[in-house]
């Protein structure tokens, strides 16, 4: 790190990075949309793998044509095949099971997931109301512990900040899964909403540990410019947050390439908005505390 670098004198490029990415996740969800699982949308998915290969996916749907709203996906080469449907009770699924392997051949069953759509429809409601109002809470939070730092910035201002901050971390992962729901079927369930809530707790931890040694270094140092002091508290817990979010996504990586399927996409959730949430508090969070205090003197 040279002398010339600055973390808030540079603040613009790093702006533009978080705004660049933030249109792409939100074109990508509203193109792609998200593809959620059956854990929200109510109805039964089952995954099916083919040693010799997955029949065509218009042969299956004309032998399963008792199914009701029965889509049929190929995945991984044509291996697999992800069937789903309105919600079948164990009686119906056995049967649809029987009905593939006459016709078909051996597969393995590597997934059966069934769920009501009253279930599902209530699970998705609870989760967004879940991660809204863990984000009003935080807010909340941050603007009580900082009330005692009321000059130059209201401390009310550090909490909506790291709400912002925790928004940010969390639509670029969605829009990442919206493009690998779109090109590789990955679906949005339950633990992608746990992943999500992980996020939030982490990037909210990060982004506090910089706004507190603003808070020392504002009461340390009064009377110095707000920008030298907002640089000087990044500089010093910087290695902090690097070290912590490499030792954390060295794990997760572990997780990902050696954990199965079943946990690749928490894992990658999490390596996402780790890795996001590491960038907006330091490149971020606190540039954008200077830049609202400056707009405020001009």
């Amino acid at each position: 790190m040279t002398s010339t670098f600055s973390f808030v004198g540079w603040r613009k490029y790093w702006f533009a990075v978080s705004a660049i990415s933030i249109l792409l996740s939100i074109g990508f969800l509203v193109v792609f949309g998200l593809k959620f699982s059956a854990d929200f949308t109510g109805g039964s998915l089952i995954e099916l793998e083919f040693a010799q290969g997955a029949p065509p996916t218009q042969e299956v749907k004309q032998v399963l044509t008792s199914l009701k709203g029965l889509s049929v996906q190929s995945a991984d080469e044509n291996q697999k095949l992800i069937l789903r449907s309105e919600a079948q009770d164990e009686a119906t699924h056995q049967a649809t099971l029987a009905t593939l392997r006459e016709t078909f051949g051996e597969f393995t069953e590597l997934r059966f997931d069934s769920i009501g759509p009253t279930v599902g429809s209530e699970l998705r409601r609870s989760s967004i109301i879940g991660v809204l109002v863990t984000l009003l809470l935080i807010g909340l939070y941050i603007s009580w512990a900082f009330r005692k730092v009321s000059e130059p910035i209201a401390s009310w201002k550090y909490g909506l900040i790291t709400v912002l901050c925790a928004a940010h971390d969390v639509i670029i992962p969605l829009g990442v899964f919206a493009l690998l729901g779109q090109y590789y079927h990955w679906e949005i369930g339950s633990g992608f909403v746990a992943a999500i809530l992980t996020i939030l707790g982490y990037s909210i931890s990060d982004t506090v540990v910089v706004f507190d040694r603003t808070r020392e270094n504002l009461l340390q140092h009064r009377g110095e410019d707000f920008p030298v002091v907002v640089e000087r508290s990044i500089r010093e817990t910087f290695t902090r947050s690097v070290n912590t979010s490499l030792t954390t996504l060295l794990a997760l990586t572990a997780v990902f390439f050696f954990g199965g399927e079943s946990t690749q996409p928490f894992a990658l959730a999490l390596m996402i908005g780790i890795a996001v949430g590491t960038y907006s508090s330091i490149f971020f969070a606190s540039p954008l505390l200077v830049t609202w205090e400056l707009y405020r003197k001009s």
